[in-house]
């Protein structure tokens, strides 16, 4: 009996896929019964996939996203305002991709590829899923090209390669943004694309981006990717991974990319907006259950290509805003799990003039030494050691009374090289000059200058270099610092030296 049942239940599967229409072109369509808030309800359905693209009569157009056994939910991407109850939808065929090209470069759009800066339409040749499975670790390279920032202090002590995760993270207002923008400056003529991608954004923010990277000549070799504070939270999700098919297109026609999520926090709520109104189980802090995996897939697209397809890369650099220095809280705990490692902003350093305001302690990259070139690694090695024991040595100095000599003489010498780690927006130093003046702080040069003259010195010293021409080009042709080099580096800072003596 058991036998019969069996082979009747293998006869009546075999006939229905047999019978199945798996035509992905096929029509179907079916009813709105329910509107609200960019979310829509629909009845009549069977066959459709998930973020599979479906269009109403009025051309608006939307995303499967919750699939049920008698509705579906989804998510409209565009004109909310003409959809109707009991309006008739069909079904596409197709995935949700957005369309990509090198014309998108010094460009604003929506995450639908729609321009957004007034500047006519862009032409395009190809499209690119929105949703791409992450590369395969066999296919990927281990890390050997540094992506250098200019920044003094991330190069010096947190370095990032080519093809990295590093997250930014810290309460607001501490330069999240600006470390980042500095980052994309800085990649101008060292044939590294980027793309920024603004998630609940003011507009004026975004064009004031825009118009700084215009006016140092760095829009033209970026895109932007806005979804601005009023977009509403389908838009919101949409945005990064727009952002990340632009990104790929380039990647796999072998170039380096840089792209900047900002900032993942905002997309994370976004996200939980729909999630509710899905009427998904809300799980920790009202987040759905899948949040983790929302950032996951996203930033794991991150990569380093092998030799045989092209060795182009993508590097990341999502930011996180946290509340009142938590850093434990859900979203910003994911994404720490995530990325390849962390630059962690101080709100007390930042409030005291220390700008990038990292803190040594939490920061962290998890491939440091393989980032760094060979002159910053014999001038930086024990950098980020020494500072981190400054903190701790300067607010113990707070409350003792009578320090030694040598204590003493170490306080004085990292206060000067604090001083030569700060920096200014929009002012770039190249990784030679950084090899130059991190040589002379940590090996004792400046400790008879004044800390009010670093910054004087500081300038004097490029000026007194870029006279000479020698180290510079000898450090940023080989990357290395060779004893010749080191000899006349030495020359050159005694003289300058001498001038505040």
């Amino acid at each position: 009996m058991t036998t019969n049942v069996l082979e009747w239940l293998i006869k009546e599967i075999e006939q229905r896929i047999d019978s199945a229409d798996l035509n992905p072109q096929a029509v179907s369509s079916w009813e709105v019964i329910y509107l609200w808030d960019w979310i829509a309800k629909i009845t009549g359905l069977r066959d459709v996939a998930y973020n599979e693209l479906v269009e109403f009569e009025s051309g608006a157009m939307w995303v499967a996203f919750n699939l049920e056994e008698n509705y579906v939910w989804v998510v409209v991407l565009s004109d909310f305002n003409t959809i109707k109850e009991w309006m008739i939808a069909k079904k596409t065929g197709k995935i949700l991709e957005i369309p990509v090209w090198e014309w998108f470069l010094g460009r604003i759009v929506d995450p639908l590829a729609n321009p957004l800066d007034g500047l006519g339409p862009i032409k395009w040749s190809a499209f690119s899923p929105i949703e791409r499975v992450a590369t395969w670790v066999m296919s990927r390279k281990t890390v050997h090209e540094p992506l250098q920032t200019w920044i003094k202090a991330i190069d010096s002590l947190i370095p990032i390669w080519r093809g990295q995760r590093e997250l930014i993270i810290w309460d607001r207002q501490t330069w999240k943004t600006q470390i980042a923008i500095d980052t994309i400056l800085n990649q101008k003529g060292n044939g590294v694309k980027c793309i920024y991608v603004a998630i609940w954004q003011k507009d004026s923010k975004v064009v004031a981006i825009a118009e700084e990277l215009r006016k140092a000549w760095a829009m033209e070799n970026t895109i932007i990717v806005a979804a601005w504070a009023s977009s509403p939270a389908s838009l919101q999700w949409l945005a990064p991974y727009s952002g990340a098919a632009l990104w790929e297109y380039f990647m796999f026609k072998w170039e380096h990319v840089l792209i900047i999520y900002d900032d993942l926090s905002k997309h994370a709520n976004a996200y939980r907006e729909m999630s509710l109104l899905l009427r998904r189980p809300p799980g920790r802090e009202a987040y759905p259950w899948d949040v983790f995996y929302l950032h996951s897939r996203l930033l794991e697209r991150a990569a380093k290509l092998n030799d045989a397809l092209g060795a182009g890369s993508m590097t990341a650099l999502p930011i996180i805003e946290t509340q009142a220095w938590d850093v434990s809280a859900y979203v910003p705990t994911n994404v720490i799990s995530i990325t390849d490692g962390q630059i962690f902003l101080e709100t007390g350093l930042f409030n005291s003039w220390v700008k990038p305001a990292i803190n040594v302690w939490l920061s962290v990259s998890r491939v440091w030494w393989a980032a760094q070139t060979k002159a910053m690694k014999k001038v930086a090695w024990t950098l980020k050691l020494s500072l981190a024991q400054y903190r701790e040595l300067e607010a113990f100095s707070q409350f003792a009374s009578d320090l030694d000599e040598d204590t003493k003489a170490q306080l004085e010498r990292w206060k000067r090289m604090v001083e030569i780690l700060k920096q200014d927006i929009y002012s770039p130093v190249p990784f030679e000059k950084q090899v130059a003046i991190i040589y002379a702080g940590t090996n004792g040069f400046l400790d008879k200058i004044k800390v009010s003259d670093i910054k004087k010195y500081e300038k004097d010293l490029y000026i007194k270099l870029e006279s000479e021409k020698t180290v510079l080009e000898s450090v940023k042709s080989t990357w290395d610092l060779w004893d010749e080099t080191k000899t006349k580096l030495e020359e050159v800072i005694k003289e300058v030296t001498q001038l505040y003596s």
